[in-house]
Order: C-alpha cells, then sequence, then structure tokens
C-alpha cells in the first residue's frame, strides 16, 4: 500500500518536472534568440569595419590582424575570432529551436557545455503549465517514462523478495 502511494506521489512529480521542460526550452529559445541579435550586432560591425578597410571578408582581417607585431591587436583578433565562432553556434542552436522537436531542444539544452546559458535561463524561469498539445505530450510521455525508469529496480526487487516469501511459505510436496 505504501508502495503504491510512493509510486503515485513519485509520478506525480516527475509529471510535472517533465511538464517544465515545453516551457523552458521557450524560454532557452528567448535567451538565445537576444543573444544571436547582441553577436550578430557585433559581427556586423566587424564585417562593416573590413569592408571599409578594404578586406575580402572578416576573416581575412583578422588573420591579418594575427600577424600583427602588437600583442594587444592579437589579442583583439583573437575576441573576433572567438566572437565568430560564438556567433556560428549561436545560429545553429537557433536552427534546432526553430525547426527542431522538444527532444531535439532538450539535448541541446541540457549538453554539458551549455549548462552556463541553461543557468542563465533558470534564473528567470517559472514553472508553469505548457499550453500547447505538443508541450502536454511530451511531458506526459517523459514523466512516465521516468517514473518507470525510477521505480522499475525496486518493483524488480520487491517482486523477488515476494516470490521468495511465497516460495517458502508454500507446503513442499513429496
Amino acid at each position: 500500500m505504501v508502495g503504491r502511494i510512493v509510486d503515485k506521489l513519485l509520478f506525480g512529480v516527475m509529471l510535472i518536472a517533465a511538464l517544465q521542460v515545453p516551457l523552458l526550452a521557450d524560454h532557452y529559445q528567448q535567451y538565445l534568440a537576444g543573444l544571436f541579435e547582441a553577436t550578430q550586432w557585433q559581427v556586423k560591425g566587424y564585417e562593416n569595419t573590413a569592408r571599409q578597410y578594404g578586406y575580402p571578408d572578416v576573416n581575412a582581417m583578422i588573420e591579418q590582424h594575427l600577424d600583427n607585431q602588437e600583442a594587444s591587436v592579437r589579442a583583439d583578433a583573437l575576441q573576433k575570432q572567438a566572437t565568430l565562432s560564438h556567433y556560428q553556434d549561436l545560429k545553429a542552436g537557433l536552427a534546432v529551436f526553430e525547426q527542431g522537436t522538444l527532444i531535439e531542444k532538450s539535448v541541446y539544452m541540457f549538453t554539458p557545455a551549455r549548462f552556463d546559458a541553461l543557468e542563465k535561463t533558470l534564473t528567470h524561469f517559472k514553472p508553469g503549465i505548457p499550453l500547447s498539445l505538443n508541450g502536454l505530450m511530451f511531458g506526459a510521455i517523459l514523466g512516465l517514462a521516468a517514473n518507470i525508469l525510477l521505480t522499475l529496480p525496486f518493483s524488480l526487487l520487491f517482486r523477488r523478495k515476494r516470490r521468495a516469501m511465497l516460495a517458502a511459505k508454500r507446503p513442499v510436496i513429496s
């Protein structure tokens, strides 16, 4: 009896937690879009500077700056290179959030390399219930799957003990 109550409570907790994933994905997408816009503004500035000074593209300008004797110019070029790389990562991430499924979005968000962005998103996240059918279905299926995965070892263990107790109580027929 206690096991069934614990199982139901655990399922309820897992369902509520799983229902938060679609909402978190929406918040994460908003965070990503804002960061993308800010980074895009910076990259466009690099492109304008490269064009203004006769470079074929930003990468050519950065390569020449990396060969410069001034340490500050080389450091600035490395920062620009890192910003361009980050911009490409953000562009790929936005593509996942615009075209991907909730599973793809979840995998993207919960990748350890992106925990910093996830933490920043979580600071402004407010729990709720998703209003889309897709979000509700995802939450219900994920909650059920997580519940099964968490309770399966215990149910198998208790079932084995119960069978052993029943076998011990049965009379042996000779």
